[in-house]
């Protein structure tokens, strides 16, 4: 497998297949690939001629120090994954954080019409600046025609789709659904850290999702919230730390229902000191 850990040699590698017309697809990750990463990196087989992998765990996406010290990196497992896909297809892409930042690690300020201000902005400083430098630097570098990303980061899914309409990025944004677990659980690199007990517990939160989706059908976004609120209580495994019912579009909370509009459920959830989140489509 074409592993690269330079991205002028990577650029220049891309530049010659792409003179040829093949179709590049990209699956940006942190690496600790799961089966929702290699759904991904499926998806794009079926569309591309190739397509990049980059595992690079991105220090300003991080507000919390200790998160991303502990954040799991295990570059050669992930290799091994990847290539029970595909030794000849897929290219990796595993910088260090020199090779992507050159001197200066720090994140570019950007402005996503105030989709970074809400859920995982209001609770995560500077987050979505992070996530936004380090897309446009890989777009940038590996210069895909389609990129990949889990419908679990919804809220990251629409920044990104702004960020390439704002910026005029020559790539198309492809959305897939989330990989759960057969429990429900949606996958997420950290699951590998949680307790089994916290492990045995976690499906409550897609499960209590499905039912706050039923009752969407019938009932306001406040009662819905209010429910989903006292679910959390009577479950002392898991900690609520925030469930909104939002307009897609804007990510703003509902305040009225409206046919007009569609909507999801997000939810962030601490089981321990491990934090999951997942979302569903209400309508």
């Amino acid at each position: 497998m074409n592993t690269f850990h330079n991205k002028i040699e990577l650029s220049a590698y891309i530049e010659a297949l792409k003179v040829k017309g093949h179709l590049v697809g990209f699956v940006p990750t942190m690496g600790a690939l799961h089966k929702g990463h290699l759904s991904l990196v499926n998806t794009g087989l079926e569309k591309n001629d190739v397509v990049v992998v980059s595992i690079f765990v991105n220090p300003t996406q991080f507000n919390n120090n200790e998160d991303l010290l502990k954040y799991p990196r295990t570059l050669d497992e992930d290799v091994a994954m990847l290539a029970t896909l595909s030794n000849s297809k897929i290219i990796v892409y595993a910088p260090s954080v020199e090779d992507v930042y050159t001197t200066k690690i720090e994140a570019q300020m950007f402005k996503f019409d105030g989709l970074e201000h809400e859920m995982e902005g209001a609770f995560r400083a500077g987050h979505f600046d992070g996530v936004g430098t380090i897309v446009k630097r890989l777009f940038e570098i590996v210069k895909p025609d389609y990129a990949y990303f889990g419908e679990k980061d919804f809220q990251q899914l629409q920044i990104i789709r702004k960020l390439v309409a704002l910026h005029h990025l020559p790539v198309k944004i492809i959305g897939c659904e989330i990989y759960r677990a057969d429990d429900g659980l949606a996958m997420s690199s950290r699951n590998t850290r949680l307790t089994t007990q916290h492990r045995a517990i976690s499906p409550f939160i897609y499960k209590t999702l499905k039912t706050a989706k039923i009752k969407f059908g019938t009932k306001s976004a406040q009662n819905v919230t209010e429910w989903v609120i006292k679910q959390f209580k009577n479950e002392l495994l898991l900690e609520l730390e925030y469930f909104i019912i939002a307009d897609i579009e804007t990510l703003k909370p509902v305040k009225r229902k409206s046919t007009k509009k569609t909507y999801r459920a997000f939810i962030a959830v601490y089981a321990g000191d491990i934090r999951l989140i997942d979302n569903i489509a209400l309508n």
